[in-house]
């Protein structure tokens, strides 16, 4: 059975596998370079982290909707009503407080994040026979991996990190509860390590990059919210880890493969080779940058500000939900999108 790769070995690890192992790497070994990072140079970890990957990943959904007219006329009224419906809830959210609001927000996009975890891994496991123990198996393990850290975050003192504001979970104080689910844990991940040792000298065959989605996943989840209680290494691995694997995926996956040979995408037709590469970088990039100015100037006022910007105070229970649109729309459309057509009988 050949390796399920994407697009090429290289590529895939480079951009898709390598991503959590290469954080990790510079949290292990570079421990006074992060201290100073974080005291010193705050503004520009923001920037790189926060608007160049976070927010830019989101805007990597158009590459697979509103830029392609194959897709669009698919998914046609969908992606007319989402952003939508998705401004009528936030809408209505924020109209109950501002943390109400955030609190769902936060909810929803742990629920996507984990998701896209169980997403590259079912991806990887495409060439694998479909046993129902095999697949019972693999899904229980990602969504341990995903799952046990957010538990022990619920049900811990207080974290020196958040998703987007402080309180966002219920939590609830259990010592002993939490003691149970780490040996669950432990357990589930040995049985994972068990079933694929056996698979391998069974069959001879390793699948390279799903078992590094899974190892990749859960040591990122695990060193990000459980053994560090710091703010700048979560920040790191958990929007790292999401956003790069992400972008690529959608570049080596939808746009190099499919949009810029075949012309899909009809103002990008004629580039290719790192041309390609750099215009979409660069459109991203900027839509990222675009979209964080606005937040900062009408809302946060933490990065940049003007001496007006007072005068949004009134308006946030309109343009909170505005400016939150995009994100909210990738959460939800990101359900429906990687989603393969049922062949007809």
């Amino acid at each position: 059975m050949t390796q399920p790769w994407i697009h090429k070995a290289k590529t895939d690890s480079m951009f898709i596998l390598m991503p959590p192992f290469l954080v990790l790497a510079i949290v292990f070994f570079c421990q006074d370079w992060l201290i100073c990072l974080e005291n010193r140079y705050s503004f520009y970890t923001w920037l790189f982290l926060v608007v160049f990957i976070d927010v830019a990943h989101v805007y990597a959904t158009l590459f697979k909707t509103y830029f392609v007219p194959k897709a669009f006329n698919q998914y046609k009224k969908l992606l007319i009503w989402l952003p939508i419906i998705c401004f009528t809830i936030g809408l209505a959210l924020f109209m109950m407080g501002s943390k109400v609001f955030w609190v769902t927000l936060a909810y929803v996009a742990v629920f996507h994040f984990i998701r896209q975890q169980y997403g590259f891994m079912r991806l990887y496991s495409r060439y694998e026979p479909k046993t129902k123990l095999n697949v019972f198996l693999d899904n229980l393990t990602i969504y341990a991996a995903t799952g046990y850290p957010m538990v022990y975050w619920f049900m811990s003192p207080p974290r020196n990190y958040t998703w987007f504001m402080e309180n966002e979970f219920f939590t609830y104080r259990n010592d002993v509860l939490l003691e149970l689910f780490g040996y669950l844990y432990l357990l589930i991940l040995l049985t994972y390590v068990f079933k694929t040792g056996y698979a391998l000298l069974k069959t001879g065959y390793f699948n390279v990059p799903k078992n590094a989605v899974i190892i990749g996943t859960a040591a990122s989840w695990y060193f990000g919210i459980v053994y560090y209680n710091n703010d700048l290494v979560f920040t790191m691995l958990n929007i790292v880890s999401h956003g790069i694997p992400y972008m690529a995926l959608i570049y080596l996956k939808e746009v190099e493969q499919k949009q810029f040979k075949k012309g899909e995408v009809s103002f990008l037709k004629f580039i290719g080779g790192y041309k390609a590469i750099l215009a979409y970088v660069c459109i991203l990039l900027l839509l990222a940058f675009f979209e964080e100015y606005l937040w900062e100037i009408t809302v946060w006022n933490e990065q940049f500000s003007f001496s007006g910007s007072t005068v949004f105070h009134n308006w946030h229970f309109l343009l909170v939900p505005l400016l939150v649109v995009p994100q909210f729309t990738h959460y939800i459309l990101d359900g429906f999108i990687w989603k393969t057509p049922k062949k007809a009988a």
